[in-house]
C-alpha cells in the first residue's frame, strides 16, 4: 500500500487495538490483532456469493469458508467479523449439510465482535462452513457513492479497502495475513455497472449484472477487495490495463503507459510475475491511499493524474507489491516493514531504469527528510522496524518508517554487499518464501545465512539487528543526496534573502520534487509578502499536482497565511487521500490558533471521505464526530 501519511493509518488503528498481555507473555510470532483460534484450525478456500444493494448500502449473501482441522480437540471455529449480521450456519461434511451453533462473543472498539462456530466432534479434519450474512452501512472496508461524489455523477459506486484489519467488516473470516487462501466469488449488481475483483478479472466481460471470479493464488484477507462501478478498459500493454469511469480513461491511460514497461523490468530482476495480468483500478478522489496492491488489481487514487507522469512511483510501488507483500507477505502487523519497506526499495529500483537516477535519489532525500520528522513524533519504542505492538496506547505509531526506514535499510544492506549480490539475495528470498508468510526473525535467519555470515561479511547480525529492533538511525546509515534538491534548497534560501528574484528561478525546468523541496526549505521567518508573491507568481493555490498542493498547504496553515485558507479547504474537499489532506488538518489545528478552524472545515468535508481516513482524521484532531 502507498500511504506514506504523517501518520500511518492502519498501524494507529492496530496500534490502539492491543492486547494487555504481560512482559513474559508477549510472543513477536503471534498476530494479537485477530480473534481466530488459526492454531486449530485453518482456512484454505473462500467462497462468496454476494448481491450489491445500493439503495441500503449493504452487501449481502453467503461466505462459505472450507476449513482443515490442525487441533484434534478443538471444538468450535473462531472467526473476525465487525458489523455484520449474521444469519445462519451451516456446517457441511462428507457431502451432507446440517445447521449448526454459533454465537457472538465481547465486541471491541476496533477487532469487532469474534463469531464462535460450533464445531460437531464428526466434522473431520476438513469442512465447510457457510455463513449467511449482511454488512452494514457503517463497514469501515466499504465506501458506498452517490452519483455526485463520482466523476461521471451518474452512477453510484462502491470500494473496498480491507488493509490492516477491515476484510472482517465486508466478509466473515480468519483476518490475518498469517492466513493465506484462494478464491471465487459471484456478485450480482445492477446491469448497468461493471464489478471487479482481485482476481481474474475479464477485460472483455460484458455488463450482465452478475460476475463471477476466480483467485487461484493463496492471499491473505487484507488482499481481498471489490469494486462496482461505471467502469472501463482500456489496455496499457500485453499484460496490462487500466479501469475506470469513462471520464478518466483518457488521463489514465496517458498517465500510466509505462506501467507493461515496468511489470517487464521487475520480472527481470526479480522473477517472474506469478499472477496474471497486472491492471490499475482508478477510484475517486475519495480513496484513502495512493494506491493499495490488491492482486491483479491494484486500486489506484486520481490524484497521481499530474498529467506529466511525474507521481506515477504510486504505480511503481503497488507493483512491486507483486513480489514483496503479495508473493511473500508479513507474518503479523508487526512486521508489516518486510512488506513496505522492500516495496519501496524496489520501487525506486525500477524508477531508476524506467526514469532516471537523478529523478530516484530527489525522491529519496523527500523520503529522508519525512523519516527524521517522524522521529521527532514517534515514541522511541515505536521506531524499530519490528516493534512491539500488543499494548493498548493509540498514540503507538510508525509514521513512514516501515516505508522509509526499512526502504533505507535494505540500501545500507545494497551498499555494504553489492548491488549484484543483493540482487540475488532478494530473487532467493521471494523464492524460498513464495506463497508464504514471514517474520522479521525469519528474515534475519535467512539473511544471516546467505549473506552476513559469509567470511569477511561488511555487515554483522547485531548490525542487522540494530536496524531491526533500534530507535532511530544507525550512526553508519547512508544519507540520500541529490543536487537538484540541494540546488532548490540554496535557492529557496537566496528568494528568503532578497538575493534572486522569483522570476529567476528556473521553476519551469524543475521536477515537482524539486519545487516541493523549496517549499519546505522556505526559513521560518519568510514574510507574508514573500509567501503572497510566491503563490501568484507560481500559482501553488490552484496547482494540479497533489503532492505539491500538499507541501504547499501544510505551509499556509503551519504559517497561518489566512490569504490561501479558501484555497486550502477546497483542497480538502478535492482529495480523500489521507497523505494529502491529514498533514495539512494536523498543520492547522497545530498552529496555535486554528484548532477550531479544522474541526468545522473537517466536519463540512468528512462526508466524502473514507471511514477510515474520516476516523483517523477526526481523531487527530479532536472532533468526536469522526
Amino acid at each position: 500500500m502507498q500511504t506514506r501519511f504523517l501518520i500511518a493509518c492502519p498501524f494507529l488503528l492496530l496500534a490502539s487495538a492491543c492486547s494487555n498481555e504481560s512482559v513474559d507473555d508477549y510472543d513477536p510470532a503471534r498476530d494479537y490483532f485477530t480473534f481466530a483460534n488459526t492454531d486449530a484450525f485453518v482456512t484454505g478456500h473462500l467462497s462468496l456469493d454476494l448481491d450489491v444493494d445500493f439503495e441500503r448500502e449493504v452487501l449481502r449473501g453467503y461466505a462459505m469458508l472450507s476449513m482443515r482441522r490442525l487441533d484434534a480437540e478443538a471444538s468450535e471455529v473462531i472467526l473476525d467479523t465487525r458489523d455484520l449480521s449474521v444469519s445462519s450456519v451451516a456446517l457441511v461434511a462428507g457431502g451432507r449439510s446440517s445447521e449448526t451453533g454459533f454465537r457472538s462473543g465481547e465486541p471491541h472498539p476496533v477487532l469487532g465482535t469474534p463469531l464462535h462456530v460450533d464445531v460437531p466432534a464428526g466434522a473431520g479434519d476438513a469442512f465447510d462452513l457457510v455463513i449467511e450474512y449482511r454488512t452494514s452501512p457503517e463497514s469501515t472496508a466499504l465506501q458506498w457513492l452517490p452519483p455526485e461524489l463520482t466523476a461521471g455523477r451518474k452512477h453510484p459506486m462502491v470500494f473496498s479497502q480491507s488493509q490492516a484489519v477491515h476484510a472482517r467488516s465486508w466478509i466473515p473470516l480468519q483476518d490475518t495475513p498469517a492466513v493465506r487462501m484462494t478464491y471465487e466469488a459471484t456478485v450480482r449488481t445492477p446491469e448497468t455497472l461493471l464489478a471487479v475483483m482481485s482476481a481474474d478479472n475479464d477485460p472483455l466481460a460484458p455488463r450482465t449484472g452478475e460476475y463471477r471470479f476466480e483467485m487461484p493464488q493463496p492471499i491473505p484477507s487484507y488482499l481481498l477487495a471489490i469494486a462496482v462501478g461505471n467502469f472501463y478498459f482500456a489496455p496499457l500493454g500485453e499484460d496490462t490495463g487500466v479501469y475506470t469511469e469513462p471520464e478518466l480513461l483518457d488521463a489514465s491511460v496517458y498517465e500510466f503507459a509505462d506501467t507493461q514497461a515496468m511489470l517487464e523490468l521487475a520480472e527481470a530482476m526479480y522473477g517472474p510475475y506469478e499472477w496474471g495480468r497486472y491492471d490499475l483500478l482508478v477510484l475517486p478522489p475519495s480513496f484513502p491511499y495512493g494506491g493499495m496492491e490488491n492482486p491483479r488489481l491494484s486500486f489506484i487514487t486520481p490524484s497521481l493524474l499530474a498529467g506529466d507522469r511525474s507521481l506515477v512511483s504510486v504505480v511503481a510501488h503497488e507493483l512491486a507489491h507483486s513480489w514483496s507483500g503479495n508473493l511473500v507477505t508479513n507474518a503479523t502487523w508487526r512486521d508489516g516493514w518486510l512488506n513496505e519497506g522492500m516495496t519501496s526499495y524496489i520501487e525506486s529500483r525500477l524508477m531508476e531504469v524506467i526514469y532516471d537516477t537523478a529523478r530516484v535519489d530527489e525522491e529519496r532525500v523527500l523520503m529522508y527528510r519525512e523519516l527524521l520528522l517522524d522521529f521527532d513524533s514517534v515514541p522511541e519504542r515505536m521506531q524499530a522496524l519490528a516493534p512491539r505492538l500488543d499494548d493498548a496506547n493509540p498514540d503507538d505509531f510508525q509514521g513512514t518508517i516501515h516505508y522509509n526506514k526499512g526502504q533505507l535499510f535494505l540500501v545500507y544492506l545494497e551498499e555494504a554487499f553489492g548491488r549484484e549480490a543483493f540482487d540475488a539475495f532478494l530473487e532467493a528470498y521471494f523464492e524460498e518464501f513464495a506463497w508464504g508468510t514471514v517474520t522479521t526473525e525469519q528474515f534475519l535467519d535467512f539473511l544471516d545465512a546467505r549473506l552476513l555470515s559469509r567470511e569477511g561479511a561488511a555487515v554483522t547480525r547485531a548490525q542487522a539487528e540494530a536496524w531491526t529492533y533500534g530507535p532511530g538511525l544507525p550512526d553508519d546509515a547512508p544519507i540520500p543526496s541529490s543536487e537538484n534538491l540541494d540546488n532548490a534548497a540554496a535557492m529557496a534560501r537566496a528568494f528568503a534573502e532578497d538575493s534572486v528574484a522569483l522570476g529567476e528561478i528556473p521553476v519551469g525546468a524543475w521536477s515537482p520534487q524539486a519545487a516541493i523541496h523549496f517549499i519546505n526549505s522556505l526559513p521560518a521567518e519568510l514574510s507574508r509578502d514573500k509567501l503572497a508573491a510566491l503563490d501568484a507568481g507560481w500559482s501553488l493555490s490552484e496547482t494540479h499536482n497533489a503532492e505539491i498542493a500538499r507541501t504547499w498547504f501544510i505551509q499556509v496553515a503551519t504559517r497561518r497565511y489566512t490569504d490561501a485558507y479558501e484555497s486550502l479547504e477546497a483542497h480538502l474537499n478535492r482529495y480523500g487521500r489521507g497523505r494529502l489532506i491529514g498533514p495539512v488538518y494536523a498543520a492547522l489545528a497545530e498552529n496555535g490558533q486554528d484548532a477550531a478552524l479544522a474541526r468545522e472545515m473537517f466536519r463540512r468535508a468528512r462526508g466524502a471521505y473514507h471511514p477510515i481516513v474520516a476516523a483517523w482524521i477526526g481523531g487527530m484532531i479532536g472532533d468526536d464526530a469522526g
